[in-house]
């Protein structure tokens, strides 16, 4: 808030973000040079509240940070050992052979973990090493220099009103100040958009490509439970266009996570990407293992999928972007949180040589030097085709000539279609809603499937209703104005947590837009997707938001 005076405080390194990047860069920096101080700042109410991942784990990036994870106790006990791939129809499937799958989809030597549980180990990995970790404390806003350096970030801002006026408990928050900043707030993140803009360090890459992954925790039929089986599908329930897949994976303890993604650049504005989720757990070969279950945790988020030629550079002036706040997801593999700790490392070496030179406030060019040479690089510029593959080609004709692209870099280096483009942003790719028919979705059982405030509740999300909205509308009007007239507001259907509505009044008359924030899991779609951008997510009070469980 402009003119509010705030204390500060100085370090070294100011991490912004507890997830795998941020964590393994804190961690990395202190094995380096002890005396570094680091300080990681996380929105979520503890490590690992705001964490949402498949997950398969590629251990590569965490036995070099850490070596001996296994004997330190990281929560990492159930290796992959049956991986399965299907094409699904309405009521049957087809598994694809291993021999026709590329090497690089194999899954050997991977686990199935909840990252929210890595990174709470990671964490005390950290502070063990002399980290200053502080949870619930947001990172608000950028502290700029005057000549666009990033000096810090503006953190732990409570009590204000809804009118964005200081409350009776109001609190101004701190400066962290740092001599380099890492991003590492994860997709889309409202500090990281800010950098990127003002430093345009997207010019001349393709545009970031998002999907939408949901994700529920589910307790089975012990008769049922396959440790270390994981599954993969594509195909049916989604139609007309709209690409995306789904995971099942056993972990322990009888529980399974079972998830469903949906790529953002689909075209009709009709479709609910949440009830194609629910629809999808009625299939015959997902129905069989969940029956007799039980559902004990949702969640959902954005994935960052543009790959290698979406990835802006990664440097600025006082700091780096890390993980997913720039894009390091291996679209085909669906995996991301290795190349995130890879870039976390990559960032804290290239930041301690700089403070060992005495410098500061300055770009970190062997982070990004790193990055485009190192083993992110060589995950990902094999795969770069595929996502822009099957944004043109569709499900059958993009997945074969993907797998073309992928078998020709595996077998010689190279890729048929050297390096394609993505083309226009998901949120372009929107179409009006005349163009297409609406979609009858079956009503959610209470059984398999369930609506969206029902399983929300799930979540454990939680937002102070007297604080200014966090999902702010840039013009008010344009909800009902423009996007319900063209695209029947396609914002009550692409958000999995329920939180836009046009509500009308008893005549059928008088449409106005609700938003419901308190209900936000903080999964950034609507910051995506919306046709006129017209949405901007912006940071709630630390400590808020979903409070997820073992995901």
């Amino acid at each position: 808030m402009a003119g509010t005076t705030r204390e500060s405080m100085e370090y070294d390194v100011v991490i912004v973000g507890a997830g795998p990047a941020g964590l393994s860069a804190a961690i990395r920096l202190k094995q380096l040079d002890p005396d570094i101080s680091v300080v990681v700042l996380e929105k979520g109410s503890e490590v690992g509240a705001h964490i949402l991942s498949g997950a398969v784990l590629d251990v590569t990036a965490l036995s070099t940070l850490i070596p001996d994870w296994k004997e330190r106790g990281a929560p990492i006990e159930c290796p992959v050992v049956d991986d399965r791939f299907y094409v699904l129809g309405e009521a049957g499937s087809l598994r694809i052979p291993h021999f026709l799958m590329p090497r690089l989809m194999k899954n050997h030597g991977s686990h199935v973990v909840s990252m929210g549980n890595v990174c709470r180990w990671l964490a005390t990995q950290a502070e063990e090493l002399g980290v200053e970790i502080f949870p619930g404390f947001a990172a608000s806003e950028v502290v700029w220099a005057e000549d666009g350096t990033v000096r810090g970030v503006i953190a732990g801002e409570y009590g204000l009103n809804r009118d964005g006026t200081p409350g009776p408990n109001y609190e101004p928050g701190m400066e962290l100040l740092g001599r380099y900043v890492l991003i590492g707030e994860g997709v889309r993140g409202s500090l990281a958009k800010k950098i990127i803009a003002r430093h345009e360090l997207d010019a001349g890459c393709e545009p970031q490509k998002y999907g939408l992954g949901m994700k529920e925790l589910w307790e089975i039929d012990p008769a049922k439970h396959r440790p270390g089986r994981i599954v993969h599908t594509m195909g049916w329930p989604l139609t007309d266009g709209a690409g995306g897949g789904s995971f099942m994976y056993h972990l322990e303890n009888n529980q399974v996570y079972v998830g469903f993604v949906v790529h953002l650049n689909y075209k009709n504005p009709h479709l609910f990407p949440y009830m194609e989720f629910q629809r999808w757990k009625h299939h015959p070969d997902v129905a069989e293992v969940l029956k007799g279950g039980k559902r004990v945790a949702y969640g959902a988020r954005a994935i960052v999928e543009g790959g290698w030629q979406s990835i802006p550079k990664l440097t600025f002036p006082g700091g780096a972007l890390i993980g997913c706040s720039a894009g390091f997801v291996n679209v085909p593999r669906i995996k991301g949180n290795h190349n995130a700790m890879w870039s976390g490392m990559a960032a804290a070496e290239a930041a301690s040589k700089a403070l060992a030179a005495g410098r500061g406030g300055d770009e970190l060019d062997g982070y990004e030097a790193a990055v485009r040479s190192g083993p992110i690089a060589k995950d990902l510029k094999p795969v770069r085709n595929v996502k822009p593959l099957w944004s043109q080609y569709g499900l059958v004709g993009g997945v074969m000539l993907g797998g073309l692209d992928m078998w020709a870099a595996s077998l010689t280096g190279r890729t048929v279609f050297g390096t394609m483009k993505h083309g226009v942003t998901d949120a372009e790719a929107t179409d009006r809603a005349k163009r297409h028919k609406p979609i009858d979705y079956p009503k959610p059982d209470g059984v398999l499937s369930f609506d969206r405030l029902t399983n929300v509740a799930y979540s454990f999300t939680n937002h102070a209703e007297d604080q200014p909205c966090h999902l702010h509308l840039k013009d008010p009007e344009v909800p009902i104005s423009w996007n319900l007239p063209r695209f029947d507001e396609t914002a009550q259907r692409y958000c999995p947590a329920g939180v836009y509505e046009v509500v009308r009044d008893e005549s059928g008359d008088n449409p106005r837009f609700v938003i419901n924030a308190q209900n936000c899991v903080h999964c950034k779609t609507c910051d995506i997707k919306d046709p006129t951008q017209n949405i901007e997510w912006r940071t709630p009070q630390g400590g808020e938001g979903p409070n997820y469980p073992n995901m």
